[in-house]
């Protein structure tokens, strides 16, 4: 018997093109300390909503290669872990900007050549 995915992979695929994304969007909301859900709220209000279950292993790996630094501030009541890019991070940044931009137009160059042969 077929599962699910053997029938409809939109979902699946779906789910794989997020998950290159929310790496580099975000490192772009870290240029400037963040707790966990400031990022949360941040990236949702650009159109990318993010599950706590996906994020916050996501920070910890991230700090764990050095591309995040952490801290934990008490000044605004609770304890909050603050996230922010370290000096490896705005370089990773740099970096995974340039790639997104070429794929990006390369992704526009092939969609557009796509769409014009349908027409």
């Amino acid at each position: 018997m077929r599962n699910m995915a053997t029938k409809d992979p939109t979902q699946k695929l779906e789910l794989e093109l997020r998950r290159g994304v929310i790496v580099l969007a975000t490192l772009t909301q870290l240029r400037s300390p963040r707790y966990g859900y400031e990022l949360r709220q941040a990236l949702e209000e650009r159109g990318l909503s993010i599950e706590e279950g996906t994020l916050y292993p996501l920070l910890r790996r991230l700090e764990k290669q050095d591309v995040l630094a952490s801290e934990w501030r008490t000044d605004s009541g609770s304890p909050r872990r603050y996230y922010v890019l370290s000096s490896t991070g705005r370089a990773l940044l740099t970096q995974l900007i340039a790639t997104w931009q070429n794929l990006n137009q390369t992704m526009e160059r092939l969609l557009d050549e796509d769409s014009t042969r349908e027409a």
